[in-house]
């Protein structure tokens, strides 16, 4: 666990998240963690607000400490919490919990968005090397012929070197990926209406329009949160304008695409498709896109899972940690960039 600063004021606090997120966040090892930088109390996690153990614990807290499956923070919740001064999320987006009300309070919230930003980005990247090399469509045509192919007959539009890549939003994930690609020979291009020029030389990428970014990527990676502005973006206009054997990596959500377009452009064999978010998500299973055999589908894996779930667990314990140092959160969410975020 990375080190944190040292804390003057234990501040009591609550745990509030659903059984399963409980079970599998809140290790042993975390608890104790928790226990160094807060005052828990006897009661336990909280699954609503409404039992008695839930309003125990709400009367005497002054930071909530939340996960996935945490009920609504309204404003009837926070008058069972007179104490309550900040919120501190164990997951990524704090849309479903996080009320109005909150933010009218003056409620203080970070959000370890940060920390699964990580495995995201890394899935990312890796789907887009091996789309570069064709490594999965080799590997299944090497199963079925169990017979090598000539390595230096492999078509020269198969590899890494040189390959433009688009990062659709410089979003945190986005810019997580633009980071972990520096190291290779690849040209990167970015399309986000919110960074400016000069900010997009600093990261490293060109920026280029909507319909460049697609026309001339080899690989386009989704990364725009879903908001009403940007459902169906990704258009059949689009996706027909991408290059010939052209990859679209979606680790984003499944309506920014536009589903019906997509399994069009896939059946007719004009791009690749690599999907952890469909939708809906998951898929029925007699959906068109499951015959498509240039789309890789998997089941909404990128973000944090196994042992990655203690990373998001650290960031959290040392927000606690910072905000009781009276240092504040390294990693806030602000009211007025929420309707920006995933």
């Amino acid at each position: 666990m990375p080190s944190t600063p040292p804390v003057h004021h234990r501040p009591r606090a609550a745990l509030a998240m659903g059984p399963d997120a409980a079970a599998a966040v809140l290790s042993p090892e975390t608890l104790a963690a928790l226990d160094a930088v807060c005052a828990r109390g006897p009661h336990p996690v909280v699954t609503d607000f409404d039992s008695p153990a839930a309003r125990a614990a709400l009367a005497e807290a002054e930071v909530l400490i939340t996960g996935w499956g945490c009920p609504p923070v309204h404003a009837g919740v926070l008058a069972a919490a007179p104490a309550l001064r900040a919120i501190v999320h164990t997951a990524g987006s704090v849309r479903g919990h996080v009320t109005d009300a909150c933010w009218e309070r003056g409620i203080e919230v970070s959000s370890a968005a940060a920390a699964n930003a990580l495995p995201v980005a890394e899935y990312t990247v890796a789907m887009i090397l091996l789309s570069g090399k064709r490594v999965l469509e080799r590997a299944r045509d090497l199963r079925a012929a169990r017979v090598r192919d000539d390595w230096l007959a492999v078509p020269s539009d198969v590899g890494n070197y040189g390959r433009t890549v688009g990062i659709l939003s410089a979003s945190l994930i986005g810019r997580r990926v633009i980071e972990l690609l520096r190291p290779y020979d690849l040209r990167v291009l970015l399309h986000d209406p919110y960074v400016s020029d000069a900010e997009a030389t600093a990261l490293g990428v060109r920026p280029v329009t909507l319909d460049a970014l697609f026309a001339e990527s080899d690989v386009v990676s989704v990364h725009t949160p879903l908001l009403p502005e940007t459902t169906g973006l990704v258009s059949g206009e689009l996706l027909a304008s991408m290059r010939p054997d052209a990859v679209l990596v979606n680790t984003s959500r499944g309506a920014v695409v536009d589903q019906h377009a997509l399994v069009g452009v896939l059946s007719g064999g004009h791009i690749r498709a690599v999907l952890d978010v469909t939708d809906p998500d998951p898929l029925p299973p007699g959906h068109p896109l499951w015959d498509c055999d240039n789309a890789l589908i998997t089941p909404h894996l990128a973000g944090s899972q196994g042992n990655e779930l203690r990373r998001l667990a650290d960031l959290a314990v040392g927000e606690v940690a910072r905000w009781a140092a009276g240092d504040g959160f390294a990693h806030p969410v602000r009211r007025e960039r929420l309707a920006y975020l995933a």
